[in-house]
């Protein structure tokens, strides 16, 4: 099958179609033909193994999974002796590693099934971005009706669904992004729209109960002193790719980690998990028409390098989706 594949660290120039081998499946597994796959900041981090402190994750010298990506979404062909859920035919979306390839192999607990309504192109935007949405909103800050919420990073592919999470969760939301961006933010459902290249939101008078920053571009002196005296601020910030760094947006939050065990206001890092009961929530989601998967750009399987440089150089907005 082909592949996206890296044997080095570096830009996209490291990145080539190669033919490898189709993935076998054990028993609590199932093999699915990728119809779509999604870029996440997650990508480019891996691609050229910054910050160099996540090497330690990545591998050390070069990368320890060859190919590339995490989301898809597809058909599935094959299901091991133990899956009990699915079936060959099955329409899915799921996040696992290696998903830039015609097929992907993923554990039964790692895929959810398509929303009808759905196509492959949106619900393979789903898995890793929206997650992280609804578990920074969810779980961490546990946002409830009523709450003022602020989003830094409001147009990027957390964002776009934060904005629009946190309307299903009942919260007064001001979604922050660039000039180019204010009519998308709008569009999602932000009842405000901070245009950060002709206002600073740290020097605004306005308070919020929970501010999700997904950029990493702020101080935390900043960001916390737009929280209410017992708001919560969650940190999930991917960075830019800026040609290399030890910590990059790492360093706020560690930080953040620090300040989170002195501070009255809640100061929360987020962890993100896959699993089944997120995916499947999130399907209810989108089916219902409660969140949808805004894309940017969709490029061609051989095209993947230049989705992934997309992504890291022009600031993508919304989602950035890879078709097979």
């Amino acid at each position: 099958m082909k592949a996206i594949v890296q044997d080095r660290y570096g830009s996209p120039d490291v990145l080539r179609v190669e033919e490898v081998d189709k993935p076998t499946i054990a028993g609590h597994e199932v093999l699915v033909r990728v119809r779509a796959a999604s870029v996440n900041a997650r990508d480019w981090h891996a691609m050229r193994g910054d910050p160099y402190l996540a090497r330690l994750v990545f591998g050390l010298t070069r990368p320890k999974m060859r190919i590339r990506g995490t989301d898809f979404a597809g058909v599935v062909e094959a299901v091991g002796e133990n899956v009990k859920r699915f079936a060959p035919g099955d329409e899915v979306f799921g996040e696992v590693e290696g998903a830039f390839a015609e097929y992907v192999a993923a554990p039964e607990d790692l895929v959810a099934p398509m929303p009808s309504n759905v196509t492959f192109e949106q619900a393979s935007a789903l898995p890793l971005a929206a997650n992280t949405a609804l578990m920074g909103l969810r779980d961490a800050a546990r946002v409830q009706p009523g709450h003022r919420v602020l989003i830094n990073g409001a147009s990027g592919g957390v964002g776009t669904f934060a904005v629009q999470m946190a309307k299903v969760f009942g919260a007064e939301v001001t979604g922050v992004c660039s000039t180019r961006n204010v009519d998308l933010v709008g569009s999602l459902g932000a009842d405000h729209v901070v245009d950060y290249t002709r206002a600073d939101f740290a020097k605004a008078d306005a308070r919020y109960d929970v501010v999700f920053d997904l950029v990493g571009n702020r101080t935390l002196k900043d960001l916390r002193s737009v929280l209410t005296a017992e708001g919560a601020l969650v940190l999930s910030g991917g960075g830019t790719s800026e040609g290399g760094s030890l910590v990059g947006p790492m360093g706020l939050i560690v930080k953040g980690q620090v300040v989170s065990r002195l501070a009255r206001q809640k100061v929360l890092v987020l962890t993100v998990k896959a699993g089944r009961e997120n995916l499947e929530a999130l399907a209810e989601l989108a089916g219902s028409g409660k969140i949808t998967s805004a894309i940017d750009r969709t490029y061609a399987f051989d095209e993947a390098p230049e989705a992934i440089r997309h992504l890291e150089v022009e600031h993508a907005r919304a989602k950035v989706v890879i078709t097979m």
